[in-house]
């Protein structure tokens, strides 16, 4: 059997792992479920629960900061996503990586029990900076405690990224 024919019964074989590759590629690239099309487990015992979110719009910056509990990176915020956390009972301070220096009253501080909910929106609000034609913008982000009569809604049409 000469190399050119072997080369030619492998071709086909080759094309096929290509395809297989691009297709479980693009099945990953997928919109997320809405988190309201998600089964949601209860609040385990002894713990309490942090939902983060972000609800943008079309303009909103597309950044992707990370997300912090008590200095701890929890993860990272998507645009027009939501994501819980189950945590011990504690204080809790919830920050994102911002630009700047950070502002009074810029992020989300609360007091958790057993049991407990809290809902975190992350905001953002774009900084122009420089002068002339040269000048950029930077984006500043916010944590911001909402309630759960209000965060929920919110919530349910927000592509879901999972929990820990």
């Amino acid at each position: 059997m000469s190399k050119e024919s072997g080369d030619r019964h492998a071709q086909p074989h080759r094309w096929r792992r290509c395809a297989a590759g691009l297709l479980l590629f693009l099945t990953g690239c997928g919109q997320l479920p809405p988190t309201s099309a998600v089964v949601i487990a209860p609040v385990p015992g002894g713990a309490a629960r942090i939902w983060i979110y972000r609800n943008d719009y079309q303009y909103e910056p597309r950044d992707t900061p990370y997300v912090w509990l008590n200095g701890r990176i929890t993860g990272v915020i998507q645009p027009n996503a939501a994501f819980y956390r189950d945590v011990p009972p504690a204080q809790y301070t919830v920050t994102v990586d911002s630009y700047g220096v950070a502002y009074p009253h810029q992020f989300a501080e609360f007091h958790l029990g057993t049991g407990q909910e809290a809902f975190v929106k992350i905001l953002s609000m774009r900084e122009k900076v420089g002068g002339g034609e040269s000048r950029a913008s930077r984006t500043i982000f916010f944590s911001q405690l909402f309630p759960a009569d209000a965060a929920r809604p919110a919530i349910a049409g927000t592509p879901f990224y999972g929990s820990m």
